[in-house]
């Protein structure tokens, strides 16, 4: 008998594979406004009710200010806050490999590395487990994700 993987209890969707791909959002937006995008996002999906725990945030560029801050007390106390999942997270592309999966990944595409955009967006759509909102430039998003995103 195999085993099953515990998911969220939420209505079964629909099974057309056998992996799940999460929904993809994308919200246009200048590298300059990548981040206040995504903090927008993030206060949507808090005001409809969405877990604060259930939400990853990556950063491609600059990293978000909760996160230098964070990271100012030590990595081990950022690290923590991360494993205790009972709040947003924020984390720079860089060490998001490292992030745990979430319900909802939010991108915000603020620079960077074209290449390293492309690897936040790849490891936060495997991460992404029923959204995947990517703030940026969608030429760019559309060119890494499949065309039509």
């Amino acid at each position: 008998m195999a085993a099953s993987k515990p998911g969220p209890s939420a209505p079964a969707a629909p099974a057309t594979s056998a992996r799940a791909t999460p929904q993809i959002q994308l919200i246009p937006a200048s590298v300059q406004g990548a981040l206040d995008a995504a903090e927008e996002a993030v206060d949507l999906l808090l005001d409809s009710g969405r877990a604060p725990g259930d939400v990853l945030v990556i950063t491609t560029g600059e990293q978000h200010p909760w996160a230098a801050h964070e990271l100012s007390f030590g990595e081990a106390s950022y690290w923590a806050q991360h494993d205790a999942g009972d709040d947003v997270f924020y984390a720079d592309a860089a060490v998001a490999d490292r992030a745990a999966s979430r319900p909802v990944v939010v991108v915000a595409v603020n620079g960077g590395t074209e290449a390293a955009a492309a690897t936040a967006l790849t490891q936060a759509h495997s991460r992404a487990g029923a959204l995947l909102v990517v703030c940026g430039d969608p030429q760019q998003i559309n060119s890494v994700l499949g065309a039509g995103v």
